[in-house]
């Protein structure tokens, strides 16, 4: 397992566009990157599900493989296929909520930066910048569906890698997985400040038993999940 107690540097995700409510590249997606650098992208096909910005499509399409990315928010696939073209990669972009976008289709790995923050508010956003990291009150509104979605477009011997917060339980995506026949485990953690988030929410998630009321660094996971 490899853990890493300060920020990533930028594994070439770029100078990156962004429209107004977009989520910007921050440690997490620079931490997917390096995992997803370490896998091996070149001629592979790669599902991208919350793109986002779509800098890590780009950098899987940079690094050689057949990118595909999908994410519900229209901003966001805009954002997306912008900086597919500012960086001159081919990347298919898909407005969709998760794979419902893309029925049937099946990938060689599929890599996830969805949001993950627990939320005092039980539903997800629809709407606003809050779309990008709130994700219910226990932070696995979408890392459960993910779970449960992923395996069916994984193809034999295809990976997962999934990145999220320790206080959203990584044994909880780990077990998940294992149930719908994966092989899953923790593949990498890592420490970082905690963002602008997680410090206005540290009473709240200190008070649910979530984090200490003293921590002040914030651990990332990555899960890595394997088909049969």
């Amino acid at each position: 397992m490899t853990t890493v107690h300060a920020r990533t540097p930028a594994l070439g995700l770029g100078r990156v566009l962004r429209l107004p409510g977009v989520y910007a590249p921050q440690a997490d997606s620079h931490f997917l990157a390096e995992a997803l650098r370490r896998e091996g992208v070149a001629g592979r096909d790669v599902l991208d599900l919350c793109t986002g910005s779509g800098a890590l499509a780009a950098y899987a399409a940079r690094l050689g493989g057949r990118v595909t990315a999908v994410d519900i928010d229209r901003r966001a696939v805009l954002t997306a296929r912008l900086n597919a073209l500012a960086a001159r990669r081919r990347v298919a972009v898909h407005r969709g909520d998760l794979l419902s976008a893309l029925p049937g289709r099946t990938f060689d790995l599929v890599v996830s930066n969805p949001p993950y923050v627990p939320a005092p508010s039980a539903g997800t956003p629809r709407r606003g910048p809050a779309r990008a990291w709130d994700a219910g009150l226990d932070g696995r509104a979408l890392l459960d569906r993910i779970c449960d979605a992923a395996p069916a477009a994984l193809r034999p011997g295809g990976t997962l890698l999934l990145v999220h917060s320790a206080v959203s339980d990584p044994d909880a995506t780990v077990r998940r997985l294992a149930d719908h026949g994966l092989r899953a485990r923790v593949s990498d953690r890592m420490y970082v400040p905690f963002g602008p988030v997680m410090r206005g929410r540290l009473p709240w998630l200190s008070a649910r038993g979530l984090l200490a009321p003293d921590e002040e660094k914030e651990e990332l996971v990555i899960v890595r999940a394997v088909t049969s």
